[in-house]
């Protein structure tokens, strides 16, 4: 933000940094001026405000930092995946278990590469579902988005089952 002021840029809306850690310590990847999808879904499991009117509030230039509520806890999202993702994928492969995983508590699903086909819904991307959770701690956040994405099922569907996983045995060690 220093660097957009000081070229005379006046910037506001999102700010979105790609990070990756490694040995030396974080690393930029990307900037980008947009929401990251999943991780913006991980935010949104925490807001403790309206968003459509922070989004208002943010185009008008009003937008009172203040006015940003976050529910206290962690959350989590966890990405079903197409067979072949990242690379080639197989559209129309009918998904189950939408309903079973929208009644664990405290989840929500979110469709990224998904079409509606009479009454059943199918892959239609790479990246499908966002399974997101929130909860008291990480631990827990990510034991929901596992278990709510333990109930979902389509041909080819993999996910990562790491998520989190640093983060817990970091949080375990008292770092």
């Amino acid at each position: 933000m220093r660097g957009l002021a000081g070229e005379g840029i006046h910037y506001q809306g999102f700010l979105y940094i790609g990070l990756m850690l490694t040995a030396a310590g974080p690393r930029v990847l990307e900037f980008n001026c947009r929401l990251g999808d999943p991780e913006t879904q991980a935010i949104v499991a925490r807001m403790d405000c309206d968003l459509a009117q922070m989004l208002a509030e943010v185009a008008a230039g009003t937008l009172e930092p203040a006015r940003l509520r976050w529910k206290s806890g962690a959350s989590a999202c966890v990405v079903l995946a197409s067979g072949g993702y990242p690379g080639k994928f197989v559209p129309g492969k009918k998904i189950a278990g939408l309903t079973d995983a929208d009644r664990v508590n405290g989840v929500q699903v979110f469709h990224a590469g998904t079409l509606r086909q009479g009454t059943s819904i199918v892959t239609n991307g790479g990246r499908v579902l966002g399974v997101t959770a929130a909860a008291d701690s990480l631990e827990r956040a990510l034991a929901k988005v596992y278990e709510a994405a333990a109930k979902i099922s389509f041909e080819g569907m993999h996910y990562r089952k790491d998520i989190g996983a640093e983060a817990g045995r970091v949080h375990a060690a008292g770092d």
